[in-house]
């Protein structure tokens, strides 16, 4: 349910910052935007693009049974390449509306923004720190 964080992020960021189709970069959502109008088409997309998002999330972990040694390898790097895909990707539409920043920044940032959250639930607020301090450096060093 984390990851849809960034998906409402982006969704509120759009509606809030786009008044012309001819804004919006994605050219999916432009067409919707074109043809039903900002507010309602961009609830349809968004709910059209992420629903089986949600499906494949959900039945993920009660379809498929790995063995647990492979388990412990398989878990965490599926969870990283889905919150690079969902977290970065919609951290980047979001914040590319207030944020002049090249798109790779913007996705390294909301995975590390993720990777913040979901590991401070974990493990405390120590690992917190630590991984705050680690995005200072990174992104300044970019």
């Amino acid at each position: 349910m984390r990851l849809f964080v960034f998906i409402l992020l982006d969704y509120f960021a759009t509606l809030g910052f786009c008044t012309m189709p001819q804004e919006e970069a994605n050219p999916y959502a432009r067409i919707f935007l074109e043809n039903y109008g900002v507010a309602k088409s961009l609830t349809m997309f968004v709910f059209l693009i992420n629903f089986p998002i949600y499906q494949i999330l959900c039945f993920d972990s009660h379809l498929i049974v790995c063995p647990p040694r492979l388990t412990r390898i398989v878990e965490p790097l599926v969870a990283v390449i889905l919150a690079w895909f969902l977290a970065g990707a919609h951290f980047n539409g979001a914040a590319s509306w207030f944020w002049a920043a090249p798109n790779l920044i913007l996705q390294a940032t909301g995975l590390s923004l993720y990777l913040v959250i979901v590991t401070g639930m974990c493990f405390g607020s120590r690992v917190i720190k630590i991984l705050t301090y680690w995005i200072m450096i990174f992104n300044m060093s970019l």
